[in-house]
């Protein structure tokens, strides 16, 4: 039986850098396709000086990872169509040493497995407190997944049954196109395999603030086009951030009014129950943190994010709504860069 022959598809867009590291790390004996969305740093010449195909998207459609990622694999499978297997990577990660020599094995193991990814980690964890979630974020179980993330391994056969990822989703493309997959009977995995190193470079509020509004939008984005059929996590998302921005809010603020037009004090004890509600949240969350191993300090923190995440998180989710309502196409929601 013949080894699998792989791909690599990387997408990018301004890395400098970090997409030097990405290409140098890839097999130099393996097809690779870069593609780039509208950079303005030397990362198409870079690209090219290695011998790597680089695709430059037409400037006039709105760029999108997953518009990105299916240029790439498309092109790679005209130009190579006896591949079996494409690696998809992102331009901010290094792929570790044995991953592209261990994850093929485990693509291929069974008949109906559409997708492997392993161990993403964070190359500046203590960076920022930031950088630090993202680490945590990634540390997904082993075992079958509902989704993976932008860096995973993809049998060839199943990207082609389900023509890849949606083009016009800014975020949340890959829990999108797993869930296609999962419908039509195939299987994703987390192996116990290094997978990339991924630096975030999340080092502001502002920029932790704005990939917490895409999120939001993701979320709102993926529910609304699956409707019946949506991922059940991201539909509990959708649910916790309303109840938390709005409901519980919005309850304050009615009890509130009704004490000061003397309607009765009584209102003040379900106004504390809802603070009180806040800070159970809090301290569930730091606990179940605190018992995974994790500090008292990173644990703390962790927990006060993750529950004012949920306000750019509602941001996000009326920005969706807003972009359905004027029927027009939302940008993307950068965050790198920002200050």
């Amino acid at each position: 039986m013949r080894q699998p022959a792989i791909g690599v598809v990387v997408i990018g867009r301004n890395e400098g850098e970090r997409l030097k590291q990405c290409l140098r790390s890839l097999p130099k004996i393996l097809p690779i396709v870069y593609v780039d969305s509208g950079s303005s740093d030397d990362s198409v010449a870079f690209a090219r000086s290695l011998g790597v195909l680089a695709i430059e998207l037409d400037l006039t459609t709105p760029f999108t990872a997953a518009r990105a990622r299916n240029a790439g694999w498309r092109r790679l499978l005209k130009d190579f169509p006896s591949i079996d297997a494409v690696q998809f990577v992102d331009g901010d990660c290094e792929v570790q040493p044995t991953w592209l020599v261990n994850a093929p094995t485990a693509l291929f193991a069974g008949e109906k497995i559409a997708a492997v990814f392993g161990r993403r980690r964070e190359r500046f964890p203590d960076a920022s407190i930031y950088n630090r979630m993202c680490d945590d974020e990634w540390d997904v179980p082993v075992g079958t997944a509902n989704s993976c993330g932008g860096d995973a391994l993809f049998r060839a056969t199943a990207l082609v049954v389900v023509d890849g990822y949606s083009d016009d989703l800014i975020a949340g493309e890959e829990p999108d196109l797993c869930l296609r997959l999962r419908k039509q009977g195939w299987e994703v995995l987390r192996i116990a395999e290094e997978m990339t190193l991924h630096d975030a470079a999340i080092k502001s509020w502002r920029a932790w603030w704005n990939r917490s509004k895409r999120a939001g939008f993701a979320y709102a984005n993926h529910v609304w086009k699956h409707r019946a059929v949506a991922d059940p996590s991201w539909v509990r998302q959708i649910i916790s951030i309303i109840a938390w921005v709005s409901l519980l809010p919005g309850s304050i603020i009615a009890c509130l009014l009704l004490i000061f037009w003397g309607v009765s004090d009584f209102f003040l004890i379900p106004m504390i129950f809802v603070f009180l509600a806040y800070g159970l949240q809090f301290q569930r969350m730091a606990l179940r943190k605190r018992s995974a191993g994790n500090t008292v300090k990173f644990s703390a923190v962790y927990s006060a994010l993750i529950l004012l995440g949920k306000f750019p998180q509602f941001l996000g989710l009326l920005m969706f709504l807003r972009a359905r309502m004027l029927q027009k196409s939302q940008s993307i929601i950068e965050y790198k860069g920002a200050l």
